[in-house]
């Protein structure tokens, strides 16, 4: 947990005094992985259009479920290993993965909708704001600065399965629930900032598969999205259950 304190710190520390240094890492960036960079985020976004076409299929039609979760994982692993040059069919399957994300989402969105419609658009805005710092001190940082954490995050993402794994079996408590929305936000932000640096160091090496790269992204982006949704939504209902307690007892 210190390191990940010291990760954060320096974030801080770097966000608030940006300087021409900064700006030179940012120089040190070719071209060529510039414009990679640029394709890796449109085709971001062009996933996360298709996530929320998704999640409107499921509030219309209650597509959400295990089937579209399969769907998922098996574009997924498709295009995972379909070959480079195939590039429409890679792109395809990326969009395909994201719209059966969304669908899988949808049962969530649909619930947060019909509760209070503007936890969605603040989730979604808190997760882009952070997706946009998080990156770009990713992008400005020196080359390779934050990759040790790797072997850290993967540590904690193995600690939130083995939670699940357990609450699953025995059950868990509200404090065990609570942890595992808090630890693994913070696990997929250090994933944001550790995936934007591997991503640019496999760019400057030749690596330039644009679309595995959206798709690492993508997958970061829709961690963070659920738990700031979850972590949002909770807190509302909490907040209108002690509302109405505070009413019945007047």
């Amino acid at each position: 947990m210190e390191s990940f304190s010291s990760f954060f710190q320096a974030q801080s520390s770097s966000a608030s005094g940006w300087s021409s240094e900064s700006l030179k890492n940012f120089r040190q960036i070719s071209p060529a992985v510039q414009n990679h960079l640029k394709q890796v985020y449109f085709t971001l976004c062009c996933a996360l259009v298709a996530s929320a076409v998704g999640a409107y299929l499921h509030i219309l039609w209650n597509i959400g479920g295990l089937l579209t979760t399969l769907g998922c994982m098996g574009s997924i692993i498709w295009l995972l290993s379909s070959p480079v040059y195939e590039e429409q069919k890679r792109v395809g399957l990326l969009m395909a993965a994201s719209l059966f994300e969304g669908a899988s989402v949808g049962p969530l969105v649909d619930f947060v909708i019909k509760f209070d419609p503007s936890i969605l658009v603040s989730a979604f805005v808190g997760t882009a704001v952070a997706f946009g710092c998080f990156s770009a001190a990713a992008a400005v940082a020196r080359r390779r600065e934050y990759l040790y954490l790797g072997g850290l995050l993967s540590s904690g993402v193995s600690i939130l399965l083995w939670l699940h794994f357990a609450s699953s079996i025995f059950g868990g408590s509200t404090a065990m629930f609570k942890f595992e929305l808090y630890f693994g936000l913070l696990v997929f932000l250090g994933y944001m900032v550790v995936d934007t640096q591997e991503i640019i160091e496999k760019a400057h090496l030749g690596d330039m598969d644009y679309v595995k790269h959206a798709l690492t992204l993508f997958t970061d982006f829709v961690a963070v999205f659920v738990r700031i949704l979850i972590i949002m939504t909770k807190n509302a209902v909490d907040k209108s259950e002690k509302e109405k307690k505070k009413r019945r007892n007047c």
